[in-house]
């Protein structure tokens, strides 16, 4: 497609801003509204599938649907000489994958603030009824503030509806992230997307893939028969809650996962609550204490003249004000992250 292309008389194409197996996306100028968007267009092949182009109306509808703060907005999709396009707002920064490739690894101070945004996303989807079935660090935007946003709800379900011959083709596109019961060829779930954001935090904690291989049948077959390499086995200083977490998530059997993104969201908000909870204050007498000589004489400590330790106690209370006052503060995010559904 050549650049300053206008589609359907409003969206200026400017720029390529990614491609992949099934489409590339732009930046483009909405004429209309003078505004910029993303523009992912579909190939020619994919566009031409009369089966296809209604599946793709119909989960572009419900994507557009989506309203969340962690989801990339939809707002048009049409189809301009023979090649659909959807019209998506537009996210300066890069996606995850490009900046895991970056940065190499994440710390898990890191890593868990951004899994809450995509399980915040993703469950809202999850409550509204869709599964996104291709979660993948590529579909997952970050701003330079570090806002994420999750990308492309719906397109691997209008996937499935193409000629099987190229199924395989556009499904496998990303099978490091599928789930053991997709890699099985059973319909996905929303504990699948769970899956696919385990494997994500794996990557994000530890640079590089719980399982590679060199064909997408031999990576189907690690899904569903090997375990993956426990965190600690990789990073030794890493927590013991954390590792657990994630063996949980990436379970080979749906049912022991987390049943929702939901679910793992608050697990992780828990998880970050109690790591950021402050230790409690030591008073101003918790000085380093001298040992005394083995056959020293010590002379009994006198009480306090009234009886109460009043520093102590009031310095306590503080410590315990400070860690209550988390709580109100996490459930703000919380309910930032996961607005209820209009």
């Amino acid at each position: 497609m050549a650049e300053e292309r206008i589609l359907n008389h409003r969206y200026q194409i400017l720029k390529p801003l990614g491609k992949g197996g099934m489409a590339v996306v732009y930046r483009a100028r909405d004429l209309m509204l003078e505004r910029l968007v993303a523009v992912k267009v579909l190939r020619e092949d994919y566009s031409r599938d009369p089966t296809f182009q209604e599946r793709f109306r119909q989960e572009a509808k419900a994507a557009a649907n989506l309203s969340h703060p962690n989801i990339v907005t939809v707002h048009d999709f049409g189809l301009d000489n023979g090649q659909l396009f959807l019209v998506m707002e537009y996210i300066p920064g890069m996606d995850l994958k490009a900046l895991i490739k970056q940065r190499g690894r994440f710390s898990p101070e890191e890593t868990i603030p951004l899994l809450i945004q995509a399980c915040a996303g993703i469950g809202y989807a999850h409550r509204a009824g869709l599964v996104h079935c291709d979660v993948k660090p590529q579909n997952m935007l970050v701003t330079p503030d570090m806002r994420l946003k999750v990308a492309d709800f719906g397109i691997a379900r209008a996937l499935a509806t193409i000629h099987p011959d190229e199924q395989s083709d556009v499904i496998w596109g990303s099978p490091q992230y599928f789930a053991p019961e997709q890699a099985s060829g059973v319909a996905p779930s929303p504990a699948s997307d769970v899956y696919s954001v385990g494997i994500i935090m794996f990557e994000m904690l530890t640079g590089s893939l719980p399982f590679q291989a060199a064909t997408t049948a031999d990576l189907a077959r690690l899904h569903v028969e090997e375990e993956p390499p426990l965190l600690s086995e990789m990073i030794p200083d890493i927590s013991p809650t954390l590792e657990q977490i994630l063996t949980k998530v990436l379970s080979k059997e749906p049912s022991q996962r987390y049943r929702t993104a939901d679910q793992l969201g608050r697990v992780l908000m828990n998880f970050g609550i109690a790591r950021s909870a402050p230790a409690l204050a030591l008073t101003p007498e918790a000085a380093p204490v001298a040992i005394p000589a083995p056959n020293a004489k010590v002379a009994p400590a006198s009480p306090p003249a009234s009886g109460i330790d009043w520093v102590s106690i009031g310095l306590g209370l503080v410590a315990l004000v400070s860690l209550l006052g988390l709580i109100p503060f996490w459930m703000w995010i919380y309910f930032v992250y996961n607005p209820p559904i209009r």
